[in-house]
């Protein structure tokens, strides 16, 4: 439900001339501080497990979110202060992605962990396809406040839950049951290791699979020192830049140049929900192949689905490429997740999982931030085309990079 409301309250408390602007400040603001918490908190969150990271992310969500509502209906809540408190909701997020991966990683064994993956995945997909729909009927109805007010009771729901299976997580993380985790007595084969390419694939030759820093090294100096993870780590920066500029300029895209309300803005992140549970749905299936080329190919494809978006195009065919779009990103999490879940230490995942997440934190917002000024500047239409044109580049440049780097490790077995 905040892929519309956090938009559209922006949209509504803007001052006229500065919509793309103050949009941009509180996407990135619902995001951004969480790579500041991913840093300053690091110390005091450390250790702490999946389960009880993602409950006091939910209470301080809640809390915020819940101040933002009752203000807003109010009428006593100002732009400045909206961004403030969407700031401030945001500070513990990172460090909540991390608590629910981790909580995957601690329960189950390694070759399971992509069926986890898609199906915590799969639960983010399909609150997509019927949160955004669902506000905005409400919004239309009632205003965007109410919507974050919902939004509020939701995480307040989660922080109940997690509380709830903090001790049952913490005593199947000491001592698993085979029949709890396991199909069948058997045990786990072992987890594919590295390709060349520099992410697991079928064709890998047997290589330890994970990095080789202490367990107790903090989260970048296990990235640093993989083989795996700093050419994701760019890859995944850079991919999530190029999104930033888009949910700045979808809403004011819908606003403006197709003049509709905040139902249809709703119907297009309906529409891209949709397509993302179909996508994640193939997760499991495509990590049988290389992941490297499948995570390129995610990359050229988001980018190709987005140009009908930029282009003066019927409403029908902005939201079909939408969806298409959306099914082409759907396996993305769950496979960059299994990735740094096979080649990270068992002890320092969460710290791992929080150093990415602090990353592509900082991406999408930066590139939010930037969206509103390059809305100011193309358009909305022309925002949408250029983050379209710029990801099909970033797709291009990481095959060609692959493709020289497969093609000096053949010149080098052949040596």
């Amino acid at each position: 439900m905040s892929a519309v409301a956090i938009a559209w309250l922006a949209l509504k408390l803007a001052p006229p001339g500065s919509r793309g602007l103050w949009v941009g400040a509180a996407v990135a603001a619902y995001s951004l501080p969480g790579a500041v918490g991913a840093v300053a908190l690091r110390r005091w969150l450390r250790g702490r497990g999946g389960a009880r990271l993602v409950f006091v992310n939910a209470v301080l969500r809640a809390l915020a979110l819940g101040l933002i509502g009752g203000l807003a209906v109010a009428g006593a809540l100002d732009p400045v202060g909206y961004v403030a408190l969407l700031g401030v909701s945001s500070l513990l997020s990172a460090w909540g992605v991390a608590g629910k991966y981790t909580l995957i990683a601690d329960l189950l064994p390694a070759e399971h962990r992509i069926a986890g993956n898609s199906l915590f995945g799969l639960a983010d997909q399909l609150s997509l396809m019927i949160g955004p729909a669902l506000a905005g009927v409400v919004t239309a109805l009632a205003g965007p406040a109410v919507v974050i007010a919902a939004d509020a009771v939701s995480w307040v729901v989660l922080a109940i839950s997690y509380a709830r299976v903090a001790p049952l997580a913490a005593r199947l993380a000491v001592s698993p049951s085979p029949a709890l985790l396991e199909p069948s007595p058997a045990p786990p084969a072992p987890s594919p290791a590295p390709a060349p390419t520099g992410l697991p694939g079928p064709t890998a030759p047997s290589a330890p699979p994970v990095a080789s820093a202490p367990v107790d090294a903090g989260g970048w100096a296990v990235i640093r020192s993989s083989p795996v993870l700093p050419g994701l780590m760019a890859m995944s920066f850079v991919f999530y830049l190029l999104y930033g500029p888009i949910e700045v300029a979808l809403p004011v895209h819908v606003a403006s140049d197709l003049h509709g309300s905040a139902a249809l803005l709703g119907t297009f992140w309906a529409a891209f929900g949709v397509g993302a549970v179909i996508g994640e749905l193939a997760a499991p299936f495509l990590r049988r192949w290389p992941v490297w080329p499948i995570m390129t190919g995610i990359v050229i494809g988001w980018g190709l689905a987005i140009v009908p978006l930029g282009l003066s195009t019927p409403l029908w065919a902005g939201l079909a490429a939408f969806f298409v779009g959306a099914v082409i990103w759907g396996p993305w999490m769950s496979l960059s997740m299994a990735v740094l879940q096979d080649a990270s230490p068992p002890g320092a995942l969460a710290q791992v999982i929080a150093a990415r997440s602090s990353l592509l934190i900082l991406a999408s917002p930066l590139g939010t931030a930037l969206g509103g000024p390059i809305v100011a500047a193309l358009g909305a239409r022309g925002t949408l085309l250029a983050s379209a044109v710029a990801t099909i580049m970033l797709g291009l440049v990481a095959t060609a990079v692959l493709l020289l780097r497969r093609a000096r490790h053949l010149a080098a077995v052949g040596d």
